[in-house]
């Protein structure tokens, strides 16, 4: 596996592209993205549909591998990595937030942040030990048995963002994180995110709304599957 130095940069594409093959059609979702991210930063992603977003946030976040180039996790050269290296690595480093909570309806929230923990091999009483301190950090004290059904569309994204940091990643990467929740709610849900940049997390949004790319220390901007210079 290559590893490199990345002084200031936790994440780093180098000319990637990425293209789908449909029958006998090939269409390139990516031309050529060669993309710096610092520790520390705040930065959104933005573009129209079609523009190749999701797949731009799919190779920042290490969950698929391009069709040409590099990309650098904390130095590491994923396109180099099998599959379950590749899963310890980004389960160590990197926390996801969606936009559809993705929360387990059965368990509880407890149960569900912790549940990412059970794969390090985290013992059960750590594990639980653990999600309670998250939880009370995103302010569900009191919600640590309710299931999703019985939560408010704030409260299951916090749960899910306490289900991000349980891990204690260095990178959070939010996927339309205010796409399901009402204006005030998903303002709640922003200055949560800039809390935690501001704490020295690597936060990453994917986003269509501008006005929530606008709160991000850096936008970049992407169209047909090319960098938008700003």
């Amino acid at each position: 596996m290559e590893k490199r130095s990345t002084a200031s940069s936790i994440i780093e594409l180098q000319n990637v592209t990425k293209i789908y093959s449909l029958g006998s059609v090939n269409v390139p979702a990516l031309r050529g993205i060669t993309l710096k991210i610092k520790h520390g930063e705040f930065v959104a992603i933005t573009g129209p549909s079609g523009s190749g977003k999701t797949t731009l946030m799919n190779m920042v976040g290490s969950l698929d591998l391009p069709t040409s180039g590099k990309i650098y996790l904390d130095g590491n050269d994923i396109t180099t990595m099998g599959e379950s290296d590749l899963a310890q690595l980004r389960g160590r480093k990197i926390g996801f937030v969606f936009q559809q909570f993705n929360l387990i309806p059965s368990l509880t929230a407890q149960e569900n942040v912790a549940l990412p923990l059970v794969f390090q091999g985290v013992e059960n009483e750590e594990r639980n030990a653990r999600a309670k301190v998250i939880l009370d950090a995103v302010g569900l004290q009191d919600k640590l048995g309710s299931k999703p059904t019985q939560l408010s569309g704030g409260q299951q994204q916090r749960v899910a963002i306490a289900r991000a940091l349980v891990v204690e990643p260095e990178v959070v990467l939010a996927d339309e994180p205010t796409g399901n929740l009402d204006s005030k709610t998903g303002m709640e849900i922003l200055s949560m995110l800039k809390k935690l940049n501001a704490q020295g997390k690597t936060v990453i949004i994917v986003t269509h709304d501008r006005e929530v790319a606008r709160q991000a220390h850096r936008i970049v901007k992407i169209k047909d599957g090319l960098l938008e210079k700003n």
